[in-house]
């Protein structure tokens, strides 16, 4: 990956460059049954509509604060790098009342609605589906997003050196994420074309390091697995194996 990498956004246009084709998002949510593959290049296009939809539809500018109220999901992983292309911090489990937007799954719509900006809903079906009934007083995700550009640029540029993302009390520049990730990425033992199984939720910077960060800094992949706890241990190290997993983080117990 690029050296001069200094924003998340960065660390994408990177490994678009690099392999569009390569697996980067592999996600599996083991009570539905449901699994999706990215490659950077789908995901690198998710990002650029959702960017869109961020700065254009929303009004969103650098350092405004967006409370992110999303599971370890793949649409999630595309939140985060789509608010690092715009300068938005991304606030994980973050207080809706005190953000300027807020993106939220079915089950936290209520406490979104304390949120007096912009506010968009998420139904995590599968295959990006969009909810029955659109929740009153939100934004369907899955409505608006096809729509936007599939490129995008920044109206102003990102600085690497402001804030970036808050999770579990700790917020990091775009600058401090990714040299973070690096760190990770080397304890881990990950390099290129490495493929790193995550059962962690996203509630803590472990959890979206190992299911993201950590992966898309050194060029390789994440299995991202949510409800992990539901597969059986044979199932597990099945998929182990069809996924040529060669790293895995912190497993939730099977």
């Amino acid at each position: 990956m690029n050296a001069t990498d200094r924003t998340p956004a960065d660390l994408l246009r990177s490994a678009l460059a690099a392999d569009p084709a390569q697996p980067l998002v592999t996600f599996y949510d083991d009570a539905t049954g449901e699994r999706v593959e990215l490659s950077v290049a789908t995901f690198a296009n998710w990002v650029a509509k959702t960017a869109n939809l961020l700065q254009g539809d929303l009004a969103a500018a650098p350092g405004d604060r967006l409370a992110l109220l999303l599971p370890a999901h793949w649409q999630t992983a595309v939140w985060l790098l789509a608010c690092s292309s715009v300068g938005v911090v991304a606030e994980v489990g973050g207080d809706p009342a005190g953000a300027d937007l807020v993106v939220s799954g079915p089950d936290t719509l209520e406490e979104a609605r304390a949120c007096g900006g912009e506010r968009v809903a998420l139904a995590l079906r599968p295959l990006g589906g969009r909810f029955p009934q659109p929740p009153a007083g939100f934004a369907d995700y899955a409505v608006e997003v096809p729509g936007q550009g599939d490129r995008f640029a920044p109206y102003a540029p990102v600085d690497p050196d402001e804030p970036a993302l808050r999770v579990g009390g700790t917020e990091l520049t775009g600058a401090q994420l990714v040299e973070r990730a690096r760190a990770d990425a080397a304890s881990l033992g990950l390099g290129s074309g490495a493929r790193l199984l995550s059962g962690l939720e996203y509630d803590t910077w472990e959890g979206l390091s190992s299911g993201l960060f950590a992966p898309l800094a050194v060029g390789g992949s994440v299995v991202l697995c949510r409800n992990l706890g539901q597969l059986s241990e044979e199932g597990l190290t099945k998929r182990i194996e069809n996924e040529r997993v060669t790293n895995t983080a912190v497993l939730q117990a099977p």
